[in-house]
């Protein structure tokens, strides 16, 4: 028997506020680390050879392409960015 309490309800719905934007944030750090890396292949940069034209350290790097670390600054992002031939750009919505 189908419960009628949930027809029509979405999954943003279903997960409450908190839990929905952990699972956004984390969603997004991990398509941010895999652009940076596929980015990387493309313009076929090592780790170190991207770290010092970021002008930024090894790992500072690292932390921006491990998708479940999200201590990652916006200089960081901005940086990489500009290293790539991209923009950084950053909404509300």
């Amino acid at each position: 028997m189908i419960n009628k309490e949930y027809l029509g309800s979405n999954f943003d719905d279903f997960l409450e506020e908190d839990l929905l934007a952990d699972v956004e944030s984390r969603a997004i750090k991990r398509v941010i680390a895999l652009q940076v890396a596929e980015l990387m292949k493309e313009h076929k940069l090592s780790k170190t050879a991207m770290a010092k034209r970021m002008d930024t350290s090894r790992s500072a790097l690292d932390r921006l392409l491990d998708p479940d670390n999200e201590s990652v600054t916006l200089y960081t992002l901005e940086r990489a960015a500009l290293v790539l031939g991209k923009r950084l750009q950053v909404n509300f919505v």
